[in-house]
């Protein structure tokens, strides 16, 4: 699941997200990125690097069509 705020002190993490994640895909350390975008607190940068995008996963198995 994608992070909207940290899990542990409330921050609105999602503004971020999207730009860390481009940064990291281009090659960018993602400590820099996290220093860059001025997340300092270990919650939020915990929340950030451990987030892994499920989405996908989980639409495979939500497409059935039930008929009742």
């Amino acid at each position: 699941m994608l992070p909207i705020r940290c899990y542990t002190c409330g921050r609105p993490l999602w503004p971020e997200y999207e730009e860390f994640l481009r940064r990291v895909e281009a090659g960018e350390e993602p400590g820099k990125v996290l220093d860059d975008l001025g997340i300092k607190r270990y919650c939020c940068r915990r929340t950030m690097l451990s987030a892994v995008d499920i989405s996908k996963e989980i639409i495979k198995f939500s497409t059935r069509v039930h008929r009742w």
